[in-house]
C-alpha cells in the first residue's frame, strides 16, 4: 500500500525522508494507536542498528507500553524511573551513550547498550515518549536526537486521541 524511498545517504537525508514518510503514513488518520504503530514500524525498519523502537503512552501519570517493534518490553514505567521515566518527568530528550552507566536504568533487554528517548508533547501535555534502543554503545548522537524530535513534533498532534 505504501512504498517509501528512504535515502541511504547522509543522516540528514535519512531523517528528511523519514519525516516525509511519517507524514504520508499518518496524515488524516485520527487513531493514535494506529499512528504510533506505523511510526514504530517505519522507524524500526529504516533507522539502522536498533533492537527496539516504540512508544510508551502517558496513562494517568504513568508510562504504559504502546506500539513497538522488538522483543517484549516492560509494561509500566513510573515517571522519573529509568531513561523513559526521566524523559517523561523532565520532558527533555534523553540521549544515553551507555545505559549501564545511567542511574536506575531499567533493563528490559540485556542486549541494549544505548538509548534515545524523546518526549511527545502536544498543547503542553505529555502524550508519551518515543523509545529507541541499540545494542551498540554510543549509537545515538545529537543529529539522531534532533531528527527524532522533529519526527515527534510531526506525530504529536496525530497521537492525542
Amino acid at each position: 500500500m505504501y512504498s517509501f524511498d528512504i535515502a541511504a545517504g547522509s543522516k540528514a537525508e535519512l531523517y528528511r525522508d523519514l519525516h516525509a514518510a511519517l507524514d504520508a503514513l499518518t496524515a488524516g488518520e485520527p487513531d493514535a494507536i494506529a499512528n504510533m504503530a506505523n511510526a514504530a514500524s517505519l522507524i524500526g525498519q529504516y533507522l539502522p542498528d536498533l533492537n527496539w523502537a516504540g512508544f510508551y503512552r502517558n496513562v494517568g501519570g504513568e508510562l504504559v507500553l504502546g506500539p513497538f517493534q522488538g522483543k517484549a518490553a516492560c509494561i509500566r514505567i513510573p515517571f522519573g524511573r529509568g531513561v523513559c521515566g526521566a524523559a517523561a518527568a523532565t520532558r527533555a530528550t534523553q540521549l544515553v551513550a551507555d545505559v549501564h552507566a545511567f542511574p536506575g536504568h531499567i533493563a528490559c533487554d540485556a542486549a541494549s547498550n544505548a538509548e534515545l528517548v524523546v518526549p511527545i508533547v502536544h498543547d503542553g501535555e505529555l502524550i508519551g515518549v518515543l523509545d529507541l534502543d541499540s545494542p551498540t554503545t554510543g549509537r545515538f548522537d545529537a543529529e539522531d536526537a534532533a531528527g527524532c524530535e522533529a519526527l515527534m513534533a510531526l506525530l504529536a498532534p496525530r497521537v492525542t486521541g
